[in-house]
Parts: C-alpha cells; sequence; structure tokens
C-alpha cells in the first residue's frame, strides 16, 4: 500500500496542493483560523483526506447541488491541541470533516448522509430547532475499511458536552 501512496509526496515533500475531486483539494481539507502549520505530513492523512473527499463531501455536493463548506478538515497536533480537540480525533488523521451547506437545514443534512452514504461517525452537533436550520454543524468522519455508520448529535448539557445516539425520537425533538 505504501507505494501506492507515493503519488501523494508532493503533497508531503513540496507542499503541493493537489487537487482530489471537482470541489476539494488538500487546501480546502486543511482549513484552519489558528496560526500554526495545518498541513498534512505523512502520506496516509492525505490518503485519507481524499477518500472523505470522494466518498462523503462530493456525494453530499451532488445530492445538494452546492458543495458544502468545510470548517475543520485536518488538524495538525497544533491546531487540534489549540481547538481543544481529542488526542484521538479522526480530524488529526484526515478521516474527519465539520461541515455545512448555506440554506440546508444540517438536521435534514445529516439525516440524508445517514439514510444514503457509509461514514465512520456522523455527529449532529448543536443543532437547536430554536436555533433555526443553521445552528450547529455536521460532523463526518470515513475511513478505508471498517466504518461503524454510527449516527450521534452533540448537545451541551451543564457545560459539557453530551453525545447521544441520534435516534428518530431525538432528532425530531432537537
Amino acid at each position: 500500500m505504501s507505494n501506492a501512496l507515493g503519488i501523494y509526496s508532493p503533497v508531503i515533500n513540496q507542499k503541493q496542493n493537489m487537487q482530489f475531486s471537482t470541489h476539494y483539494d488538500v487546501a480546502s481539507l486543511t482549513v484552519t483560523s489558528q496560526k500554526a502549520d495545518n498541513w498534512p505530513s505523512r502520506l496516509e492523512t492525505v490518503w485519507h483526506l481524499h477518500l472523505l473527499a470522494w466518498f462523503v463531501l462530493e456525494p453530499v455536493a451532488a445530492h445538494f447541488g452546492t458543495a458544502p463548506k468545510v470548517s475543520s478538515g485536518y488538524r495538525s497536533d497544533a491546531v487540534n491541541k489549540a481547538v481543544g480537540g481529542s488526542t484521538k480525533s479522526q480530524h488529526s488523521f484526515g478521516q474527519a470533516a465539520d461541515f455545512e451547506i448555506a440554506g440546508t437545514d444540517n438536521r435534514e443534512l445529516a439525516k440524508w448522509i445517514n439514510d444514503n452514504l457509509t461514514f465512520d461517525q456522523l455527529i449532529l452537533e448543536f443543532y437547536t430547532s430554536a436555533g433555526g436550520m443553521a445552528s450547529g454543524w455536521v460532523h463526518c468522519s470515513y475511513k478505508p475499511s471498517g466504518n461503524r455508520k454510527q449516527f450521534l448529535t452533540a448537545i451541551k448539557k451543564n457545560g459539557k458536552t453530551q453525545y447521544l445516539p441520534a435516534t428518530t425520537a431525538r432528532l425530531e425533538g432537537l
């Protein structure tokens, strides 16, 4: 497998951008507001970003007619630490993105992904019906194998984040 990943060497060695799909390239999946180097340093990370673009983001773009805006994709160790991310975060391995589509209800976006795509973890984060269709965001991860298709919601309770199964009743109650 490592020989096949050699196609990503220019991304790592020269920090050269690479187009993954119609709407996504390395640069679009490494966006950050943090002042830290956020360019991938491992071939596997770039491969994971490529898979995420092909198997999650592009199908979403095709269905909704517009590309999701990624607010957080890959996170280097420095960026992940700055945003308070878990050391096991799939963002750190290039396997996850947080995104939204302007004018599309995030709850409906998450439901469509759950019903139509393969993914490892899908989280409707901090969505509330009172906050309107743009409240919160969608987090989705994809792995090369062993995708769990775990669908959760994230809420704040007593100042702490809680992750709950995204049952139909739970989603309708948000």
